[in-house]
């Protein structure tokens, strides 16, 4: 059993109350770990060290190439270690080992790197206005926010901190952290090696613990100046509300009920397991999961049999195990939910081709099979809500207009996926989905470089690459008078005379 404290102003402390909580493994239903739960008071220290830090610790005011170099460090501090933090990862979030391995770790790191590169391309802007009768040179200036909060979802605990901690600090800010209550450890060795590398103390601050009113008490906080929430599109509603009343500055990145349309042109082989990597990798707990699949009606018997025999191909199992592909799911709350909406799936008429039950031989562990409806349509419960589990609905349909209306019929808009050899007609309709990310033949791939957000009720704002960092500046404009006499400064007669 490991034991974690706060980490705030660059040290170890305990919670203020000397709580602790446990931290459970989901593939044993066991704790693993003890980690400091904190309380209102808790942040209250961790936003006045973020403060401190801002004002007095030089970090802001830090030159990019420098700032860049220690992000660098820390990019090559996270490969150095890989081994004991994708260990942290599985035995947290319950995801297989070769997930954080081959995803978890390299996304963690490449984040910092590319920021990194960001910092060291940014120029300041510097305008001359030479109109007469008032020249002046303007300078444009992307400033930093002062403490932000970050409050990081349950599925990719460390690559979703990287997300908000790159940026934020790479433009100069503070930032207090509250990771999810399941998966709070290695978020935790994150900040200490951020420290470790070179980032003033104070700059990064991570409160962990299970309170309810925790990650309330860091939006309300008036010393909280922008909130970045990854999470559920119920929860970023109440976050947006709190927030309203101190005008924060806000990046929600919400839930997700993403398309993933076939083409009949499309290479159907490669489209079912694309389908099925879409919907199953890390058991479905994918907020842009492609969990509709639209086939044409004429190819979906055919399709449907693709993916059944493809799903052959994922272990489900030991999350430790190198072989395993699919662990369990995060909690039992999860579990609970993944059955009841297949329950409801039942219910309203939709059928199972495959799945729908706890693996056999796995009694022990949040556990549930690949799942695919068949017979579904688009306004069940089961097409129109996340499920957060590792269930898919193929739905067919006639035309390709069809097909796109389908598509957009939700209140999501975070991914979407098109599959055709004609990549031309492909990028034609997805240009019409309305959804912050689209793949043409692909799925999942997240590039540092580029945007990451959601349309409508799928959040707002963007993570990753330069507008990632805009979330975190504010444009503050000089204007520089040119040097004159008083007669030559003939507008101030507009007030005095």
């Amino acid at each position: 059993m490991k034991d974690f404290g706060l980490f705030i102003d660059g040290q170890w402390r305990a919670a203020r109350s000397g709580r602790v909580a446990p931290t459970i493994n989901p593939a044993t239903e066991e704790p693993w770990a003890h980690v400091a739960a904190a309380g209102r008071e808790d942040v209250d220290d961790a936003v006045a060290a973020g403060r401190r830090a801002f004002e007095k610790s030089g970090w802001r005011e830090k030159p990019a190439v420098e700032k860049a170099n220690i992000l660098r460090e820390i990019a090559g501090v996270i490969f150095a270690r890989s081994d004991e933090l994708a260990l942290l990862e599985v035995q947290d979030g319950g995801g297989p080992i070769r997930k954080a391995n081959m995803a978890d770790i390299p996304a963690t790191a490449q984040t910092f790197m590319e920021y990194a590169a960001i910092l060291e391309a940014m120029v300041e802007e510097e305008v001359h206005e030479e109109s007469v009768p008032v020249p002046s040179r303007n300078l444009i200036r992307k400033e930093p926010l002062g403490v932000c909060g970050c409050i990081l979802p349950w599925n990719f605990p460390m690559a979703a901190a990287s997300w908000k901690i790159a940026p934020a600090i790479a433009a100069g800010n503070s930032v207090v952290v509250k990771p999810s209550p399941y998966t709070p450890v290695s978020t935790l060795a994150l900040a200490e090696i951020c420290t470790q590398a070179g980032v003033p103390a104070g700059v990064i601050n991570v409160v962990t613990g299970p309170e309810p009113d925790l990650g309330a008490a860091l939006v309300a906080h008036p010393g909280i100046a922008k909130i970045s929430f990854t999470g559920s599109t119920a929860v970023g509603k109440r976050v947006m509300e709190a927030a309203a009343g101190q005008l924060k500055k806000l990046t929600l990145e919400l839930g997700g009920k993403s398309p993933n349309i076939i083409l009949e042109d499309a290479d159907l082989e490669c489209a079912a397991r694309g389908a099925l990597f879409a919907t199953f990798f890390h058991g479905g707990q994918v907020c842009e999961s492609g969990t509709r699949v639209l086939v044409p009606a004429k190819l979906h018997d055919q399709f449907v049999d693709l993916m059944v025999a493809g799903s052959k191909g994922i272990k489900v199992g030991d999350p430790m195990d190198p072989e395993t592909t699919m662990g369990p799911l995060i909690s039992k709350a999860q579990l609970d939910n993944v059955r009841r909406y297949v329950g409801l799936g039942l219910e309203q008429g939709a059928k199972i081709r495959l799945g729908g039950n706890r693996p056999a031989g796995l009694d022990k562990g949040y556990y549930f099979e690949p799942t695919i409806f068949v017979g579904a349509r688009n306004d069940m419960r089961i097409c129109q809500e996340e499920i957060f589990g590792p269930v898919v609905s193929i739905l067919p349909y006639k035309t390709e207009e069809e097909a796109l209306a389908i598509a957009n019929d939700t209140s999501y808009g975070l991914g979407a996926a098109v599959w055709s050899r004609d990549t031309a007609r492909a990028l034609g309709l997805a240009r019409r989905i309305e959804a912050g990310t689209v793949w043409v033949n692909d799925y999942h791939l997240i590039n540092p470089k580029f945007p990451f957000g959601g349309y409508k009720q799928s959040g707002f704002g963007r993570e990753l690459g330069p507008w990632g960092l805009a979330e975190y500046q504010q444009l503050k404009h000089i204007h520089v008078g040119e040097p004159a006499t008083v007669d030559e400064k003939f507008y101030f007669s507009l007030l005095l005379g």
